[in-house]
């Protein structure tokens, strides 16, 4: 009987399931089809758990990021923001500032000058918006790639003053359903919470399940430029393919030439290569994996949460896990394998 296609990616997961995380979805799509799905595990592994199915959500981390960065963009094409002027006139807290040059563009490549972030003890009692706003530069804007927790902050400001709305979530939500992620949101609320992969205990929150994960956005209330998002695979796959789309043919709900320029090298360093929200394949050592193409983007999720897009293979890889719920290890390993499997499937259909 001959081995099904993607056999080797449920491998690589059954292998680690109950040491790396209790909870894995991984779904495959090429040519924006459906290849493979399939979830894995229960929702805990420290007490009464639920079984986890293809739809169920996950505490997105850092791919919040790159569904708000796809917001602004939508507001750039609307005229509501410009890529490449300085914010100040948004953010008026920047006048007069280091950061009066600072602009979207810089922002979504990683390279305003921000702090990678803060010890949230630190920021116990404070207004973390302000902070992030406030806190003085690392470096010159455009000078070097800091990846930016706070710079995200400061985006979540930017995109909810754009939109004109009270709140960031009043902003991503609405958007993001009418483009047909209706499954991804931020602070899950009522039973559905019991369904949502737990991540961490720790000795400040005790056990953490469906309140956001990320220390300073549980200080934001839960909502936040640079985590904050719940979301099923299908969604994260569904953000892969509003980019992926313009570079195949296919129709998509953003501008065509913003989604083009998303994903094209905007900044870099040594390590780094930045498109706009988006991360760029570097060397072969990272969570890519060596088969991807040497062009592919995507993003990775402190939880445990990945998506990776090979343009020339019409291929997108997304793997939700919770892997903090065993410990903050790296699981790069586990992300490049799946990749490498759904790169060796693809290739002999």
């Amino acid at each position: 009987m001959p081995t099904p296609p993607f056999a080797e990616i449920d491998d690589v997961l059954r292998d680690a399931l109950g040491t790396r995380f209790s909870a894995a979805v991984v779904r495959v799509e090429q040519g924006g089809t459906l290849r493979h799905e399939r979830a894995f595990g229960r929702t805990r592994d420290d007490g009464p758990a639920q079984p986890v199915y293809a739809d169920s959500r996950f505490d997105l981390a850092s791919l919040t990021k790159v569904f708000v960065a796809t917001v602004a963009l939508a507001l750039v094409a609307r005229g509501a923001l410009a890529l490449d002027a300085p914010l100040a006139h948004v953010v008026p807290e920047w006048r007069d500032t280091d950061h009066a040059t600072i602009t979207l563009r810089r922002i979504l490549a990683h390279d305003a000058g921000f702090k990678s972030g803060a010890d949230y003890r630190t920021l116990l009692g404070s207004n973390v918006e302000q902070f992030a706003l406030t806190e003085p530069l690392a470096a010159r804007v455009g000078e070097r790639v800091i990846y930016s927790d706070l710079g995200f902050i400061a985006l979540g400001t930017v995109v909810a003053r754009g939109a004109k709305t009270a709140s960031l979530a009043r902003a991503v939500e609405p958007a993001l359903r009418s483009w047909g992620a209706t499954d991804t949101a931020y602070r899950p609320a009522g039973r559905a919470r019991l369904a949502i992969p737990a991540t961490e205990t720790d000795a400040w929150r005790g056990s953490v399940q469906a309140d956001v994960h990320d220390e300073k956005a549980y200080l934001m209330g839960g909502v936040a430029g640079h985590a904050g998002l719940f979301g099923t695979a299908r969604d994260v796959a569904l953000l892969g393919e509003w980019y992926l789309a313009p570079l195949r043919g296919r129709a998509t709900p953003l501008d065509r030439l913003l989604a083009r320029e998303a994903v094209g090298e905007q900044a870099w360093d040594a390590v780094l290569r930045r498109g706009l929200g988006w991360a760029l394949k570097t060397t072969d050592d990272n969570s890519a994996g060596p088969l991807m193409a040497p062009d592919a983007f995507g993003h990775t999720g402190f939880t445990g949460t990945s998506v990776w897009v090979d343009t020339q293979r019409d291929l997108t890889v997304v793997l939700l896990t919770n892997a903090v719920h065993h410990g903050r290890s790296d699981i790069k390993a586990i992300r490049a394998a799946v990749a490498d499997a759904a790169v060796h499937a693809a290739d002999r259909a």
